[in-house]
C-alpha cells in the first residue's frame, strides 16, 4: 500500500515544455512509493486551487513527473507553466488505483487507448514495466502531440491524427478502433476526455469485448 505524502517539501527541477501549451514538470520525489496510474493533487504553496494529475514518471526514476496541458481557464496549469527550477509546489498523494489491474495481469496482453494527456499514465507504466505486452492507440490533433514517442517500443504504438497525415492512421482515434478489432483475451484501459471513452467503449462491446475487461480513467 503507498501512503499518501503530507508534509514533505517538494522542490521543482525542471519545466520541460513539448509543445506552446503542454509540458512536463518535475520535482523531488521524497522517496514518494507509488504504482503506475496513480495520480497527485499539485498547487502552488498558500494556494486554495489544486488539480490532479497523472503521474508520468516510472518507478524506477528517483524524480516525480507529470503530463499537463495548459487550458485557458485552468488556474493550475498556467500557475504552474510559470515556476522555475528551485521553487517549491504543493503535494498530495499518491492516490487512485487505474493500472492495478494492468499490473496484476503481467505477463499479458494489455491495450493502453488515450487521447492526449490521458496519455500519462500509460507513460508511467511502460517506464515502469518496459518489457510488458501492450499496445497503444493515442488519439491526437497532429504529430507534435505524440509527447515523448522515443520512450516507447514504436511497433506497439499507434498514433491516430484527427488533423493531420504524419500519423500511423489518419483519423480519429475512435474510426481506428471500428476498423481495428482488439485481442478477445486483452485488458483495455482507456484514459482521456469523456466523449472519447464513451464511444470508445460502445465500439469495444459492439465487437464482443466484455465490460470486466475494460477499465477507464476519465480526465473532463
Amino acid at each position: 500500500m503507498n501512503i499518501e505524502v503530507e508534509k514533505s517539501v517538494f522542490v521543482v527541477d525542471q519545466v520541460r515544455h513539448l509543445t506552446e501549451s503542454t509540458y512536463v514538470l518535475r520535482f523531488t520525489r521524497n522517496d514518494m512509493q507509488f504504482t503506475p496510474g496513480q495520480h497527485l493533487v499539485l498547487g502552488l504553496p498558500g494556494a486554495e486551487e489544486l488539480r490532479e494529475y497523472s503521474i508520468y514518471s516510472g518507478i524506477h526514476d528517483d524524480f516525480l513527473e507529470v503530463l499537463i496541458k495548459e487550458v485557458d481557464e485552468g488556474i493550475v496549469s498556467r500557475q504552474l507553466k510559470k515556476i522555475r527550477r528551485g521553487d517549491e509546489i504543493k503535494v498530495r498523494g499518491p492516490r487512485g488505483f487505474f493500472l492495478t489491474h494492468a499490473a496484476d495481469s503481467r505477463p499479458g496482453k494489455l491495450l493502453f487507448i488515450s487521447s492526449g494527456t490521458g496519455l500519462a499514465p500509460f507513460h508511467s507504466f511502460v517506464k515502469s514495466y518496459p518489457d510488458s505486452e501492450y499496445s497503444i492507440v493515442h488519439g491526437v490533433r497532429n504529430i507534435s502531440e505524440a509527447y515523448d514517442l522515443e520512450d516507447y517500443k514504436r511497433e506497439q504504438f499507434t498514433i491516430c491524427t484527427s488533423r493531420g497525415d504524419k500519423g500511423d492512421f489518419p483519423g480519429r482515434l475512435t474510426d481506428f478502433l471500428l476498423q481495428n478489432d482488439p485481442d478477445p483475451e486483452a485488458r483495455v484501459f482507456l484514459c482521456g476526455n469523456s466523449n472519447m471513452i464513451y464511444d470508445a467503449m460502445d465500439i469495444l462491446h459492439a465487437k464482443g469485448l466484455p465490460q470486466k475487461q475494460i477499465f477507464t480513467e476519465v480526465y473532463f
